[in-house]
């Protein structure tokens, strides 16, 4: 049996990486599209085009749905999938805040159905290494993660300008390091904000994010969101005994390339990957069989509460 998806949504990632991905994955088929522009919903070659969101969510023959909107319309449409008895695959960030975040994960028990965050960089195989390695005890306790995430481009008329749709730099990149602080301490993460610096742009978004946070009340980690400054991504880890750092690649959005990890003195290396693939697969695999290995929906919460409180922190 193959998982018969549904997009709502036919955008870049959508139509680049996702549709791609389903396409190529084994368990999985890309059934049906719907979008604002039919035309584009059929260039993703579904075996459906739907006039509607709401019609691919009524769709019976739709087994789970994937959402790529605007920020703020995920709370709409993934509580009227998981509502119709759909499961859920929802882009990051999977809401505004913490409260939609709730709200969806009631949704999921109730309807006893999956609802997941396509934080896809969490199925990158150096990023899973970097969490194996923390979880070995190799760089002794850790003491310190520092990330930046930051790139310039024309952002005209795109939502991630407008602080009505979700926009702002902390929403966007910001919420991949949050995930990378709690996939390296094992899910479990307990936190305190302890400075905040911001730059605003003229539509009352934030253009760039630096947070301070103590986690687990002994690890310093350091945040870096940005749609203003120079392309940069970067991710340490300090431990006791060794320091841990992505190389050559990407350090979030490593994508069918080939990168390397430098733990002390040491390098591995790690062939290119389809992350969204490998996503698709395991999210497949849970909906079929309910045992695959997918992160825990309450660290979907925890992510949202640390932007909530680094967004709502005030120097």
């Amino acid at each position: 049996m193959t998982v018969r998806w549904g997009f709502i949504g036919a955008g870049y990632v959508a139509s680049k990486a996702m549709a791609p991905a389903v396409h190529e994955t084994s368990n999985a088929s890309l059934y049906a599209v719907a979008s604002r522009d039919q035309e584009r919903s059929a260039t993703l070659e579904p075996q459906v085009v739907h006039r509607s969101y709401q019609d691919l969510i009524d769709d019976p023959l739709v087994d789970a749905v994937y959402i790529s909107l605007t920020n703020a319309q995920h709370k709409e449409w993934v509580l009227a999938a998981l509502n119709a008895g759909k499961h859920v695959l929802c882009e990051k960030p999977l809401a505004m805040n913490a409260s939609e975040v709730g709200t969806m994960l009631d949704a999921a028990t109730r309807n006893n159905r999956l609802v997941v965050e396509a934080v896809w960089t969490r199925w990158q195989p150096r990023m899973q290494r970097m969490a194996q390695i923390v979880k070995s005890g190799e760089l002794g306790e850790v003491i310190g993660i520092s990330s930046a995430f930051t790139f310039q481009g024309d952002l005209t008329n795109n939502y991630r300008l407008d602080p009505s749709l979700g926009g702002g730099a902390l929403l966007d990149v910001g919420v991949y390091q949050a995930h990378l602080w709690l996939m390296l301490l094992n899910e479990e993460v307990s936190f305190s904000v302890e400075s905040v610096e911001r730059t605003m742009g003229a539509t009352g978004v934030d253009l760039t994010t630096r947070a301070q946070l103590q986690l687990n009340n002994s690890v310093a980690a350091q945040l870096l969101a940005s749609f203003d400054m120079p392309a940069q991504q970067r991710i340490e880890v300090t431990g006791t005994t060794a320091t841990m750092r992505t190389g050559e690649g990407e350090a979030f959005t490593l994508w069918k390339q080939p990168s390397t990890l430098l733990i002390g003195e040491a390098v591995e290396h790690f062939e290119a990957d389809d992350a969204f693939a490998l996503m698709v697969q395991d999210v497949s695999a849970a909906i079929q069989t309910e045992d695959a290995a997918l992160f825990p929906s309450a660290s979907s919460l925890r992510a949202a509460e640390i932007t909530d409180a680094i967004s709502r922190y005030e120097s």
